[in-house]
């Protein structure tokens, strides 16, 4: 199977790193197969890289460039990364579409949208085919260059206003003379990988979980371990995993409820973490790391979506209404959504199992139909059960936001990094810190004073939110606690998130009658 998707390429190389995010559900040789196709994909030979650049500059790469590595540093699905010098003497990475991607990505689509139009009409009676146009439209913009240079420089402006953001990530610059619709160039970052974990636990001077979860557990190969670079050989970086992990969701936090602005494919082989430059480096002594603030760099903004104002905000209320068990504000934005189980779709929203009470305390209709949520099921009845209840999932698709797709996309890869790096941060609780002041916030552009911007009644709401957070902060901190004692007495440490993981497989398996393996909502 990997053979066939990397002859294949293009959108089977997709299909393999999904695999390698999800692979629990399978067995080992998988995950550890498939990972490596994150930034390890098949590369294509420098001679064919030379007559893209003849054909989009009508030059060589060593005309082009002071000096051009024909050996490709990374390799994914559309394209691959060479590291070059401009005639001004400045390190850039060079991203070479490889050839025909567009032509087969065209022969994908189609074949991609045939088997969703099967599987709703044929096969498993589900609406699925909805999705098809807008995540169509959205993985062939991928292919255009000069829009992903675009997408970097919009991210870029929008970091640099937001001042718990600003300094503390970084989008590459990108150098619009050496650019066309196949060829990207853009500012090259010396860091770790946060794939790397072997790296990033030295550099912060941590130890990690031996056997955390998530996106890349495990999963580390002898190419894959770029190390640490010469320059951060004597660096320490201050505020270890939690200050890493508090800004990757702060930042995606910021893009979902603040700017509408999505980065959908945040895996870890696009994150990059470095000593942040200029901050302070002074140490007493020669012998000890000097201490650094990190830096978060994000690569590859290719695959963005756009969220609209009116599905932001009902986003944020969600999210907000979730925390605080607001069951009104839950129904009328799924049922505006076209959503008919609130429950399971609030369960998939948190990632952690979700149950909705009615009024009354009565059973929905929708629950009665799953009869007895403890009662042992055949394999027959398991895909019965799990059918008529993802039907019931969704009652219209007309209604549906098709943002929501990649949003979740986004949210699990954040999730399985924040996982395997031992959770470090309550993820939850920052993300919804971020929807409550984003209703606040009125967010129009004009001179008016900051104060003049909140919005009173939204105000009088973050003021109950932030009361329901602190038995959020017990569980996580009881959980950290736990954690920190197992680690000490030798055992497996898993952490908050993970005890969310085992959380939903129990859900799965009382919603559902399916027994989910152990890492199955990694990454």
């Amino acid at each position: 199977m990997y053979n066939l998707f990397t002859s294949n390429g293009g959108l089977y190389i997709k299909i393999g790193q999904a695999i390698g995010a999800n692979a629990a559900l399978m067995p080992a040789p998988f995950q550890q197969k498939f990972a490596r196709l994150f930034d390890d994909a098949p590369q294509i030979p420098y001679p064919t890289i030379a007559r893209v650049f003849q054909r989009e500059f009508n030059k060589s790469p060593q005309e082009l460039f002071a000096y051009f590595d024909e050996q490709a540093v990374a390799s994914a699905s559309v394209a691959q990364v060479h590291k070059a010098r401009t005639w001004d003497g400045d390190w850039v990475a060079v991203k070479v579409q490889k050839p025909d991607v567009g032509r087969q990505t065209s022969y994908d689509l189609m074949a991609f949208r045939a088997v969703m139009w099967a599987f709703e009409k044929w096969v498993f009676d589900l609406p699925v085919y909805f999705a098809v146009d807008f995540i169509s439209s959205h993985l062939r913009a991928e292919l255009d260059f000069i829009s992903e240079a675009s997408n970097a420089q919009r991210t870029a402006t929008l970091v640099a206003s937001e001042p718990r953001l600003a300094g503390k990530v970084h989008i590459p610059k990108v150098y619009p003379e050496y650019s066309t619709k196949r060829v990207l160039t853009a500012e090259w970052i010396d860091g770790v990988r946060l794939s790397d974990r072997e790296a990033l636990g030295r550099v912060v001077g941590e130890k990690l979980p031996e056997t955390g979860g998530g996106m890349f557990a495990d999963t580390v190969h002898d190419e894959k371990k770029n190390g640490i670079p010469e320059s951060m050989h004597h660096v320490k970086l201050r505020g270890g995993m939690h200050a890493i992990m508090h800004t990757m969701v702060e930042l995606f936090s910021a893009q979902m409820f603040d700017w509408g602005f999505v980065h959908c494919d945040p895996h870890p082989g696009n994150i990059i973490i470095r000593a942040r430059p200029g901050s302070s480096s002074s140490s007493k002594s020669s012998s000890k790391p000097v201490l650094r603030d990190p830096q978060l760099v994000l690569l590859d903004h290719g695959l963005y979506v756009t969220i609209r104002p009116t599905v932001k905000r009902q986003y944020a209320s969600l999210w907000r209404a979730l925390l605080t068990s607001n069951w009104d504000t839950i129904r009328n934005v799924t049922e505006s959504w076209g959503v008919g189980e609130a429950g399971l779709f609030a369960s998939a929203v948190l990632m952690r199992p979700v149950k909705i009470d009615r009024a009354n305390g009565s059973r929905s209709p929708a629950e009665s139909a799953n009869g007895d949520p403890g009662k042992e099921l055949n394999a027959y009845e398991q895909s019965v059960r799990m059918k008529e209840r993802l039907k019931r999932f969704l009652v219209d698709t007309d209604k549906m936001p098709k943002e929501l797709i990649f949003l979740g996309r986004n949210m699990r890869i954040v999730q399985g990094n924040n996982q395997s790096l031992g959770s470090p941060v309550n993820r939850i609780k920052i993300t919804a810190y971020w929807a409550s002041r984003s209703l606040v916030m009125t967010h129009e552009r004009s001179t008016r004073a900051w104060w003049a911007h909140l919005d009173a009644r939204e105000l009088w709401r973050d003021i109950l939110f932030r009361t329901a957070m602190f038995s959020l902060d017990i569980v996580f901190w009881v959980s950290k606690i736990r954690q920190r004692v197992r680690a000490l007495l030798g055992l497996t440490n898993g952490g908050f998130e993970d005890e969310l993981e085992r959380s939903v497989r129990g859900f799965a398996r009382s919603t559902f009658g399916v027994e989910v393996g152990p890492g199955a909502f990694e990454g």
